[in-house]
């Protein structure tokens, strides 16, 4: 259906890929991964036309129709969420001029020429309106915005008011809405809660069409792909399976590539040890040439550089009380600007104990971070209490505290004015441990990636020992990789975590307890979040 043959493209003096072929093929739901600037937005743009090869060659069919989800946000306002989704494609422009069509065969002084020609397209546009619903377009709108969370009410409003987030939903809904033969999906799954992934991810399931996507979320790979294209170190790989068999192979070819080139070299050193015993000898020159031609001809193997994982060590924290968090008959009302109230959760009572992994769960909207907000003093309740035991040390990650960087400050600049008393040698050293390292410190924070904030931010937290971390969406901007060093630093924790995530794996690994928001009202499970899971019906995998 889309091929790739012999593809060679370089962003000026990066090759990303030299001489990468592969095929999607019709229905096939592929998973597209690799490092950060690896090249695999470039792989979209170039089946979308937006870029050419600079050898090889990109082929699709022409009738084919691919829909492109970006992590570009359109200019969106003006329409109401539901006529912005409704005009998807230009859905509304083919209607009328189906419509228009319509009349001008009715005409009878049309000629045989115009007729056929009349009647052609009205079948093209008439068959492109019925592959996307046709008449069922606004009830199908409202079925894709609903499992995107969005209410009767929210579909009504401009779209203009919505966040960036709620945005990127509104895009998403317009892209499945088209039905497109190919959809290329670059991280569908960011801004998501997991009730708005699990609804996705059914929906893609039940997909006729194929499937290209990148997604840092595991699960979401694993329980939709059933091929894996890698792109990394210049080159293209295909392999077959999902995410969890792509990383078992890799790391099998990676072994057997090792063992190959330890068998090169171990060859390489003999041959190159007759030559140099050999080559002042008149009696073996025909051997020693013949020798050090053979040499000129081989291939020599090269072991991919592995790509650098950050490395957590937390600072031993003080131990504290056994009573981490309690909040007893705590409410919390916010107040609008123009003077609305919204009660965000009512008469909530829970315990958090020393060592507890606490899931923090409900959908968008809950009150799920103003809760963690309270926790950490953000904000004030409006009634109730919530206490944070003696000794308690608080590390705080929220989905704001990008914004609260210095944009000016360099990243050196910006860890030392929160550790003020420590070395310029620790600080450093603790940053190398994020992936910044010699130059890269003096990069300032307004030129920094959403991924390479986070790692400030983190670097931040880890410079003082806490013994409780409240973390709000931590793996946001965090890839595949980065996300599993992060599990594996929490896991290592020794102190309490209360934290929001919509990344099954994360929490399916971590979690010890979960208290959900829902309709204002706070209940606490003392169970792990499949256990949760389970008891809500709902499947987590494994």
């Amino acid at each position: 259906m889309i091929s790739f043959n012999a593809v060679t493209k370089q962003h000026g003096t990066k090759i990303l890929y030299s001489n990468g072929s592969f095929q999607l093929n019709p229905g096939e739901k592929v998973g597209l991964v690799g490092p950060n600037g690896a090249g695999k937005t470039t792989v979209f743009r170039l089946i979308m036309g937006e870029e050419s090869v600079d050898q090889g060659s990109v082929s699709r069919p022409d009738k084919i129709r691919v829909g492109y989800f970006s992590q570009n946000i359109e200019n969106m306002k003006g329409r109401s969420v539901l006529q912005e989704v409704l005009s998807a494609g230009n859905l509304d422009k083919v209607s009328d001029e189906i419509k228009r069509l319509e009349e001008k065969l009715s005409d009878p002084e049309l000629t045989e020429d115009e007729m056929i020609t009349t009647v052609e397209r009205y079948g093209d546009l008439q068959a492109q309106f019925e592959s996307v619903g046709g008449y069922d377009l606004e009830s199908k709108a409202k079925e894709i915005l609903g499992g995107l969370r969005f209410s009767n009410e929210d579909m009504l409003a401009d779209v203009g008011t919505y966040s960036g987030g709620w945005k990127m939903r509104v895009s998403l809904a317009k892209i499945l809405l088209l039905n497109p033969d190919v959809l290329l999906m670059d991280e569908p799954t960011n801004h998501l809660d997991v009730e708005s992934i699990m609804w996705l991810e059914e929906w893609l399931k039940n997909f006729k069409g194929s499937v290209l996507m990148t997604s840092h979320d595991r699960d979401f790979m694993n329980r939709l792909v059933t091929k894996v294209i890698e792109i990394a170190n210049g080159a293209i790989t295909v392999y077959g399976g999902n995410y969890d068999f792509y990383e078992k192979e890799r790391n099998i070819r990676k072994e057997q590539l090792i063992a190959q080139a330890k068998r090169q070299d171990d060859m390489l050193a003999k041959e190159e040890e007759f030559i140099a015993r050999f080559a002042a000898r008149a009696s073996h020159a025909a051997q020693v040439q013949s020798r050090v031609k053979k040499l000129e001809k081989i291939d020599r193997i090269e072991i991919p550089i592995e790509d650098k994982a950050m490395d957590f060590v937390w600072p031993v924290p003080p131990r504290g009380g056994e009573e981490v968090v309690k909040v007893e008959k705590l409410s919390k009302t916010w107040v609008s600007k123009d003077g609305r109230e919204k009660n965000v959760f009512s008469n909530a009572t829970a315990l958090v104990k020393r060592m507890d992994r606490v899931a923090v769960v409900g959908v968008n909207g809950a009150g799920k971070s103003t809760f963690l907000k309270i926790v950490t003093g953000q904000t004030e309740p409006t009634n109730g209490i919530c206490n944070v035991g003696p000794s308690i040390s608080v590390g705080y990650f929220s989905q704001n505290s990008l914004d609260v960087l210095s944009p000016n400050k360099t990243i050196l600049q910006e860890v030392e004015s929160r550790v003020p008393n420590s070395s310029i040698g620790s600080i450093r050293s603790l940053l190398g441990a994020f992936l910044f390292s010699g130059e890269e410190v003096e990069k300032k924070i307004s030129v920094l990636s959403g991924g390479e904030k986070s790692r400030v931010i983190l670097a931040c937290i880890l410079s003082h020992p806490v013994n409780l971390l409240v973390l709000d969406e931590p793996t946001n901007h965090l890839d595949i990789k980065s996300r599993e060093v992060l599990l594996k630093a929490i896991k290592e924790f020794p102190g309490t975590v209360m934290m929001v995530s919509h990344d099954r794996f994360f929490l399916r690994e971590l979690t010890t307890r979960v208290f959900e928001i829902d309709k204002n009202q706070l209940m606490t499970y003392d169970m792990t979040y499949p256990e949760y899971m389970n008891k809500k019906g709902v499947s987590t995998g494994s």
